[in-house]
């Protein structure tokens, strides 16, 4: 049902601010003209960083055979992309919140894109290694500064729907990029005396340099500046934010943010859902494989089957949140959910139809709880901490992005298995569900 509320309506008994206009403002009307807005671009932009994250799980299929690169050193290549992620996530943060995200996230998509097309000339690990690291540094601050660009539009009430929206362009990039991916590196190996992995990676690159020059004209860097927006709106989107921070009790400074308990509960939360997550689409081709699908193409249709059961639990489940105002059952069932996914694929490893059912099973669960998470930080972040608190969270969390793909690689050479990696992952899922439960309701069921 549509709340309208009139200047004069008390905002205690409407749960929104008023507007300062003669006229009564349309709250779910103009949360949606917001939303459709900018919500669906940054979605593809996410679409796009992603694929370029992650689609060296694809071109392992094949470069791994071309270049010589063990597990181990494949895994390791994969992961160290989040060490320079890890560096310059919190200068990334503070820099967008001082210079404007129209400007910074474009600088972030265009550089991250010319060097995901570098990869093509890649011969040796330690090129393989150092490139991922410069990719790290390009692209970070983009997710953490997409969520705290969030907290400036809308309360929080409404925004764990939008952040899973936003999010659900994780398994959307699988849906549509693994099946591409796989389609490139068949197609096009051997043209040009190229591999289908450089192809792949070239041509994969273009997308997030032409979004990066169209962040510039579709992204407003405040409410202020929404030419979009009447006077009205734009009032009453500000007071709504305002009201929203009001209760908040967050560190009063970037150095508060160090000392304060509540962020390395956030980041051990993160760090096990971050674990299972890049678990999942970094060896998700590989396990795909071991079931007994063969085949580039084949491999990109079917490992586009959790993803795509992903995308609605991620979007229904984030709904119920914030229509319930629940946060921490609506992380928990999920993550011990991943986790069971991941053991029985792993069990059922040469049944195709059972362990893609139980990826499936275990991509609805860590999927679902990256967004959802975000939920519990932004409960009590606010103003420059929240900018250094997030990004803080992130890079801290986010280093399990090179942690899970290291020791996942590192298990499958020294046990020539894939159980033990994916026992693992469903460990670390267990110990996440335990530290969402001593999360106090109070602070983030809002």
């Amino acid at each position: 049902m549509s709340s309208t509320i009139s200047p004069g309506q008390n905002r205690a008994n409407s749960g929104q601010p008023t507007g300062a206009n003669k006229h009564p403002i349309d709250a779910d009307g103009l949360y949606k003209k917001v939303f459709w807005r900018f919500v669906p671009f940054i979605m593809l932009c996410y679409v796009i960083a992603y694929l370029d994250r992650v689609n060296i799980g694809f071109a392992k299929l094949q470069m791994s055979v071309d270049l010589g690169f063990s597990e181990t050193v494949f895994g390791l290549g994969a992961g160290i992309f989040f060490l320079g992620y890890f560096l310059f996530e919190l200068p990334s943060n503070l820099i967008m919140n001082r210079v404007g995200a129209k400007l910074w996230i474009a600088r972030i998509m265009i550089t991250w894109g010319l060097l995901s097309a570098c990869f093509v000339w890649v011969q040796t690990p330690t090129q393989f290694y150092v490139l991922r690291f410069l990719l790290g540094l390009a692209e970070a601050g983009f997710y953490p500064g997409i969520i705290l660009y969030l907290t400036y539009w809308f309360p929080s009430h409404r925004r764990a729907k939008v952040v899973a929206t936003f999010m659900a362009a994780i398994p959307l990039s699988g849906i549509f990029g693994n099946p591409l991916s796989g389609w490139i590196i068949q197609t096009f190996n051997g043209t040009s005396g190229w591999h289908g992995w450089q192809w792949m990676f070239v041509i994969e690159a273009i997308p997030a340099v032409i979004i990066g020059v169209a962040v510039l004209f579709v992204m407003d860097n405040s409410i202020r500046k929404a030419k979009w927006l009447t006077e009205a709106e734009k009032d009453f989107l500000e007071a709504a934010i305002v009201a929203d921070q009001k209760d908040k009790v967050s560190p009063t400074s970037t150095a508060g943010v160090f000392k304060d308990a509540r962020i390395w509960h956030m980041c051990l939360i993160y760090f096990c859902i971050v674990m299972g997550q890049y678990g999942l689409t970094f060896w998700l081709p590989t396990l795909v494989k071991a079931s007994g699908v063969e085949g580039a193409l084949n491999i990109g249709l079917i490992s586009a089957i959790p993803f795509l059961c992903a995308v609605f639990a991620m979007i229904l489940i984030g709904r119920r949140s914030d229509r319930l105002r629940e946060r921490r059952w609506h992380l928990m069932i999920p993550a011990l959910l991943g986790a069971v996914g991941f053991v029985v694929s792993a069990l059922a490893a040469d049944n195709t139809v059972i362990a893609i059912t139980f990826l499936s099973l275990a991509a609805m669960g860590v999927l679902t709880c990256s967004p959802l998470f975000w939920s519990l930080p932004t409960a009590f972040l606010s103003g420059t901490a929240a900018a250094a608190g997030i990004a803080v969270i992130n890079s801290v969390g986010n280093l399990a992005g090179f942690v899970s793909p290291f020791l996942v690689g590192w298990l499958k050479d020294t046990t020539h298995s894939n159980e033990s990696g994916m026992f693992m992952l469903a460990g670390m899922l267990v110990i996440g569900a335990f530290a969402i439960s001593r999360t106090s309701a109070k602070m983030v069921n809002k």
